[in-house]
């Protein structure tokens, strides 16, 4: 068994409205083994994306523990993780958040403006990442010049720019026709299993989750299932 990149336990998360607590995930414990591709389907107002958050250091757990590539998020302030988030989490969301007065190079090229690297090299990895997603051709194009599809595989190259150790999606497909996230589905799997990425997606599409070695189902912020492919 792979040791585990994620790793919490009793994890609870509390909000507040008012002097009404509201607690969205309730003692939770699931290890995500490191190279593994886990959907995270339930209702909404699961705690699915809540879940998301607190591993991709976005959110802080309110009880337990969220460790994170060997981190302890739990225990880290704002800076921390800002850093840890920097150097080891990718993101992908449904709305492609791209910057419409850039091209997909410079879209692309972001998240390493925070970096120490030459400009140079910064694009030299853009360009690297975007011939990844098979967008090598699209560098110069600006985001209205791109379809759906295209669009969100910029947001993947961005993802992927700074080689982050996971890659967190939330509902990557939402927006697409079923052709494009066919397509983005099948650069997740390469992702996965040809340069080795932990996934991390949620989803309310089935087809989606299909694509993920595990499938974990929530309900009322507890984990109520999880199925694993060739499991028994």
């Amino acid at each position: 068994m792979t040791d585990a990149i994620v790793k919490l336990t009793d994890v609870g998360k509390t909000f507040w409205r008012g002097t009404e607590a509201i607690k969205v995930l309730d003692g939770l414990t699931l290890d995500v083994a490191d190279g593994a591709f886990h959907a995270l389907m339930g209702p909404s107002g699961s705690g699915k994306s809540t879940l998301l958050n607190l591993i991709a250091g976005l959110d802080k757990s309110t009880a337990g523990t969220v460790q994170v590539a060997g981190q302890n998020l739990s225990q880290m302030n704002d800076g921390s993780l800002a850093d840890f988030r920097a150097r080891n989490i990718g993101f992908i969301f449904q709305s492609y958040n791209l910057m419409p007065v850039l091209t997909a190079a410079e879209n692309v090229e972001l998240p390493l403006l925070l970096t120490k690297l030459s400009s140079a090299e910064r694009k030299k990895r853009a360009i690297t990442a975007l011939r990844v997603v098979g967008l090598e051709d699209r560098t110069g194009h600006f985001p209205r010049q791109l379809s759906g599809g295209q669009e969100q595989r910029v947001a993947i190259a961005r993802a992927i720019v700074n080689d982050p150790k996971i890659l967190v999606a939330d509902e990557p497909t939402g927006d697409l026709d079923r052709k494009s996230a066919d397509d983005i589905l099948n650069l997740l799997v390469r992702l996965n299993t040809e340069f080795k990425k932990t996934i991390v997606m949620v989803t309310h599409d089935p087809e989606a989750a299909e694509r993920a070695t595990t499938t974990l189902h929530l309900n009322k912020g507890a984990l109520i299932e999880q199925r694993t492919k060739g499991a028994a």
